[in-house]
């Protein structure tokens, strides 16, 4: 698993005190509101820094972090990702789980048999889509839901997965 979560990744900037635009990575946006401390990570290249500011528009939240204070400033940090350590992570529910933890996780039939590698999880409006890569190269949507997913194991990084009729069709 994972120290790090990634909660979002800097766009642009946003007026000219410096403040930052930032599509969110996670499924609560407000949940930057009990951030204080955050890692500003781009090519291997880490910043340790402090939000100083939140505020919210349309689907991206504004950051003003501490030292950036005009828009020239603000512009060094286009593109980085923002991390932050797991403890600083939101409580799951029960079945919930962080992708990050999804991510390579071996997937399995019912019967045992090897499936695939999870590859990544596409969030729609309804359920997430577990894209799985199988040995043969080829990718395949899993819905996320309990009629497909029969466990997840985080502890033995394996997921058992019910192949709904028609799942592999076409």
């Amino acid at each position: 698993m994972e120290d790090r979560l990634r909660v979002g990744v800097i766009t642009s900037t946003h007026g000219v005190r410096g403040e930052v635009k930032v599509y969110p990575t996670t499924d609560d946006p407000e949940r930057f509101l009990d951030l204080t401390r955050v890692y500003l990570v781009r090519n291997g290249h880490e910043i340790e820094t402090e939000i100083q500011g939140v505020k919210f528009f349309k689907q991206v939240v504004i950051l003003k972090f501490r030292g950036v204070e005009s828009m020239n400033d603000a512009e060094l940090y286009r593109n980085y990702e923002i991390w932050i350590d797991r403890k600083d992570g939101v409580a799951l529910e029960e079945n919930e789980y962080y992708i990050a933890d999804l991510i390579g996780m071996e997937v399995c039939l019912e019967d045992g048999s090897h499936f695939g590698t999870l590859k990544d999880v596409m969030e729609t409006g309804a359920n997430d889509v577990y894209i799985v890569t199988t040995e043969d190269g080829k990718e395949v949507l899993l819905p996320a839901i309990e009629a497909c997913v029969q466990s997840v194991s985080l502890e033995e990084n394996r997921m058992i997965v019910h192949i709904m009729e028609g799942l592999l069709d076409g």
